[in-house]
């Protein structure tokens, strides 16, 4: 009985001590994403800063509504691709009481219908009228996207006769360069920043009614618990931020990266050491 006992009590100090956060001695941090490109390369590097400060980096990898779900329920301490005040207002009024903004990473972020430059129509009002040369498609990313949510609504508020159709970003992206390489029309669901506008001559279809918001900023949200246990982690995400030249640099690093992406970040925060001093 008293070694059962003694057992149990290990058990329940070793429970105990791996879910303790950062602990005594401890420097762990768990940092949610989601497979979009922005956001997997503020990840990336955040992570690679953060090992060097002598932390264990997890990755949690999920749709943005369980991403969200995660940090407000503790299972994820921070998510770095926030998109406010539109993108997603919805999860943050779900959610927002448990989760703590830390800092604005990216400003002047915008989300919207994208289309080639070739392609003639310069409204999404124009749509309907182009609809036999876009086959009545647009091409979206992971459904339950904020992005997605606005697509949605903007088929419904310009009356548009089109098939929203949702996909990963990847999948979105291997449709748009085939469109491109065939010179084809193609209307996708886009935003900046993404290394997209960088690779390709693209641009935003205008938005008179303005259901997809006009400027964005990205920020960086905490669970509320961890924000106020680790000083160092949050210290140092209060400070990161990145402007377009910056983050532009770093995605298309990553995209080129050809699965050594690990070396691409590295050789990035090697180039940007000043800034990255910044955030200490």
């Amino acid at each position: 009985m008293k070694k059962l006992l003694t057992l149990a009590l290990a058990a329940l100090v070793g429970f105990t001590a791996c879910n303790s956060g950062n602990g005594a001695g401890e420097k762990k941090i768990t940092i949610g994403y989601v497979n979009w490109a922005e956001g997997v390369a503020m990840t990336q590097l955040a992570k690679n800063i953060l090992e060097q400060k002598g932390y264990t980096v997890t990755l949690k990898n999920a749709d943005v509504a369980p991403i969200f779900a995660a940090v407000a329920g503790g299972d994820a301490d921070v998510f770095l691709d926030t998109w406010m005040p539109v993108t997603h207002q919805n999860y943050m009024e779900t959610f927002g009481q448990k989760v703590t903004v830390l800092n604005t990473n990216y400003e002047g972020a915008r989300i919207g219908l994208v289309v080639p430059d070739y392609v003639a129509v310069k409204s999404i009002e124009e749509l309907n009228a182009a609809k036999k040369k876009f086959d009545g498609h647009i091409v979206g990313i992971d459904a339950g996207a904020g992005i997605m949510n606005k697509a949605e609504q903007a088929v419904k508020d310009y009356g548009l006769d089109y098939q929203l159709q949702s996909s990963s970003e990847a999948a979105m992206m291997a449709t748009l360069k085939k469109s491109i390489d065939e010179k084809q029309p193609v209307v996708i669901t886009g935003w900046a920043p993404h290394w997209m506008f960088a690779r390709y001559q693209l641009r935003f279809l205008e938005d008179p009614k303005k259901v997809f918001g006009e400027t964005e900023k990205i920020q960086t949200i905490a669970n509320n618990e961890f924000s106020v246990s680790d000083t160092v982690a949050v210290n140092f995400f209060r400070k990161f931020q990145l402007n377009s030249e910056q983050l532009g640099s770093l995605m298309g690093a990553l995209a080129d990266a050809d699965g050594k992406e690990d070396a691409a970040v590295k050789d990035w925060i090697g180039k940007n050491q000043e800034l990255v001093k910044q955030w200490d």
